[in-house]
């Protein structure tokens, strides 16, 4: 029986391709490089920040102090701008509070930098959530199941009682390597084949969709 379901946040929860793609537009701007269509940002998210600002610098440029110059304008744009465009994906809120009305525990556990993750999941769902887990010093980034396992401890379940719902191979594997089953959505910013790759159990193309899958499990 499921007693709990994880979220990534970013592709899965909200669509905050565009907030991203502007803030780290901006740094790149600031510091004389050429900017990126937002398109291409789907590919360069879900690793976190760091990797976020590595990948968009060119190749050539991707030295230690211009990538923390870099992170610290995109930080400058982001924190005040985070969520000029970000919202819930179509169906996703009224699926969260069907969730929270039949009683699951709900979390987020993203490899989004853990200041901004409580922000935007705040921005766009209030305090429905019972535990956010960004990234922090306290725990590797995902796939790593450190911050899974922690908040399947918060949640007071066991692994087998927990979806882990994400759109990306690193959310896949980090349910499989959490031994919570993966759910991948197709709604997010990588592809269906992606998430079959990297060990969907299921693969669904609406929100309304993971009711069935709870009341399958």
């Amino acid at each position: 029986m499921i007693k709990a379901v994880i979220f990534d946040l970013d592709g899965t929860l909200v669509n905050s391709l565009y907030d991203l793609a502007d803030a780290v537009n901006f740094a790149l701007e600031k510091n004389g490089f050429p900017t990126h269509e937002t398109e291409k940002y789907k590919y360069f998210v879900g690793n976190g920040i760091p990797k976020l600002i590595e990948r968009a610098v060119p190749e050539d440029s991707r030295n230690a102090e211009t990538l923390i110059k870099v992170k610290a304008d995109f930080f400058e744009y982001y924190t005040v701008h985070y969520a000029d465009k970000t919202a819930a994906y179509d169906g996703m809120k009224e699926t969260i509070d069907k969730m929270r009305a039949s009683g699951l525990k709900l979390a987020v556990v993203t490899n989004k930098a853990d200041n901004m993750a409580k922000a935007v999941a705040k921005a766009v769902y209030g305090d429905i959530f019972d535990v956010v887990i960004g990234l922090s010093d306290e725990f590797p980034s995902k796939p790593h199941p450190a911050s899974t396992l922690d908040t399947v401890k918060k949640l007071s379940v066991s692994t087998d009682e927990c979806i882990f719902v994400g759109d990306s191979s690193v959310d896949m594997q980090t349910g499989v390597n959490s031994k919570i089953t993966p759910v991948g959505v197709t709604w997010g910013f990588r592809s269906r084949e992606e998430l079959k790759d990297n060990g969907a159990c299921y693969i669904i193309d609406k929100p309304c969709e993971l009711l069935n899958i709870i009341e399958e499990l």
